[in-house]
């Protein structure tokens, strides 16, 4: 049974050390075959840099590390070309600082092929490094990771350090506009799409492929390719988690399926796939590896929280520009979110799995109440039991102790929004079904809970009787609009009042 390669991203080192590679050949071979410029998006940990190890590979003329993979008899072998492979990753940008690191990784690839550059200047070097190497034979371009110095430094205190990079990076990439007949390919991976770096203004011919139905399963395992290339790997796992194989793989979707780019292929993280094949375990994976702080704090800057099938537009989703960060198209591109349905005019966006939305949850809780994120789980745990006793005592009891560990600091800007916030947060991490700000014929209810027996319709009002809440709802008929829905459930109405100066539940009714 070949080995998982948890953290491998070397296509060679994979093949020769008996480790397990899905296929993705078929992809490569049509990228080369049909075009010459690419880009392609895809969050971090998504298999970005094996797929440019793959290319390399093919480039290089390594025809034995392809047996039995699907280019092996479709790619001419008769041909070697020069390969420039540059990883940001890798590049120690900071430390040096971007220019140096930028000479140091340009002279490294040049001692790759036993020669020195001349050039002063880091624009300067690598244009002569591309036409030197372009002697011997056209030269395949791969960047990975290419906005790496751009979206490590994308919050406040350090975007002036973003946009000195962002400078750089235009007189870097603006090399390639004119060294057209020094290569046979060029493909470049990042996380962002920033459209006022020049790559994308000057490089007028360079193919996006972040949303093609072609590419969609590029990187990524889709369905078929988890069952087919897992097959070995089931049995351990099933007996560790005393499952059948059905349930399973019900439970792997649950966890880690969801990812899409073009509201069809839907695919798993291959990090989060290799690391609970390895363990047998249904941990989080993936999200734990980059704790997303500085999204963290620009949603709760702008005051968003709720990313259930939320709408924007295709040219919103496609580029962003450093002064004016739109959060979606972040949060899309960066995995947090994935595209659920799209037609010609709108996207329709959403948590791709339970691994990304029950950590966002957490994190955003933990975000608006100024706290850590380990401690929002043993809180809505609590809350979750108590509504599966349908003990409402209870729910206000854990409901007040959220708001309780907040710094009174916050609570000076006293809005109605920012209570209901917590409360929307803090029930839509219990894994109960929630709809918040619920759209009916007569107007918007705040929440609405559904457990095995009951609906809960809560209305939430700050610093006024707990009657005005009661009366939004039977006035606004909200309890008509789940009556007929759910005919043997207990409708139930909750009304509750904040009390901003005690930073607790005032008062609470509820009416069945």
């Amino acid at each position: 049974m070949k080995r998982l390669p948890v953290g491998i991203q070397n296509f060679g080192e994979i093949q020769t050390g008996n480790y397990l590679y899905i296929d993705k050949t078929a992809q490569v071979f049509r990228l080369i075959d049909e075009g010459k410029y690419y880009f392609l998006s895809r969050p971090r940990r998504f298999g970005k840099s094996l797929l440019l190890s793959t290319l390399e590979a093919v480039f290089q003329r390594k025809k034995e590390l392809f047996k039995g993979l699907y280019i092996e008899d479709k790619w001419n072998w008769d041909m070697t070309y020069p390969v420039i492979h540059l990883s940001f990753n890798t590049v120690n940008y900071k430390t040096a600082g971007l220019e140096k690191a930028l000479h140091y990784a340009l002279d490294k690839q040049a001692a790759k092929y036993g020669f020195e550059l001349n050039s002063i200047e880091y624009d300067a070097k690598f244009e002569e490094l591309i036409q030197t190497l372009a002697k011997k034979n056209k030269v395949a371009l791969l960047i990975d990771e290419y906005d790496k110095p751009l979206i490590d430094y994308l919050d406040k205190e350090n975007l002036h350090q973003a946009k000195a990079h962002q400078k750089i990076l235009k007189n870097f990439y603006s090399v390639i506009k004119d060294s057209d007949q020094y290569l046979k390919f060029l493909f470049i991976t990042g996380v962002s799409k920033f459209s006022k770096v020049s790559i994308f203004s000057d490089l007028n011919h360079l193919r996006d492929i972040t949303f093609e139905r072609h590419y969609a399963a590029i990187c990524g395992y889709t369905q078929t390719e988890l069952e087919d290339y897992f097959a070995p790997y089931e049995n351990e796992t099933m007996s560790i988690q005393e499952i059948d194989r059905a349930t399973l793989y019900k439970k792997i979707k649950t966890w880690y399926n969801g990812y899409s780019w073009d509201a069809r292929t839907r695919l798993y993280n291959p990090f989060s796939i290799l690391r609970f094949f390895a363990s047998s375990e249904f941990r989080n994976y993936w999200f734990s590896t980059g704790t997303p702080t500085f999204l963290i704090n620009l949603l709760k800057e702008r005051f968003i929280y709720d990313f259930n099938e939320v709408e924007t537009s295709h040219f919103a989703i496609e580029s962003y520009d450093l002064d004016h960060l739109d959060t979606l198209p972040l949060l899309l591109q960066t995995g947090y979110l994935t595209v659920k349905s799209q037609d010609e005019h709108l996207v329709v966006l959403t948590y791709p799995n339970s691994e990304v939305k029950a950590s966002m949850l957490g994190y955003l809780l933990a975000g608006f109440r100024h706290s850590f994120p380990s401690t929002s789980t043993p809180i809505v745990h609590k809350v979750h039991l108590a509504f599966k006793r349908n003990d409402m005592e209870a729910v206000m009891q854990q409901i007040n102790y959220v708001f309780s560990t907040i710094p009174n600091i916050i609570f000076q800007a006293k809005t109605e929004g920012y209570y209901q916030s917590l409360i929307h947060l803090t029930f839509t991490y219990l894994g109960i079904y929630l709809q918040s700000e619920v759209n009916t014929s007569r107007g918007r209810c705040d929440t609405v809970v559904y457990t095995d027996t009951h609906v809960y319709i809560l209305e939430f009002k700050l610093d006024k009787p707990v009657e005005k809440a009661l009366e939004q709802i039977t006035k606004k008929a909200y309890i008509d609009a789940f009556k007929a829905q759910h005919p043997n459930k207990t409708i139930v109405k909750v009304g509750i009042s904040f009390d901003s100066s005690k930073k607790e539940v005032g008062d609470w009714k509820i009416i069945e």
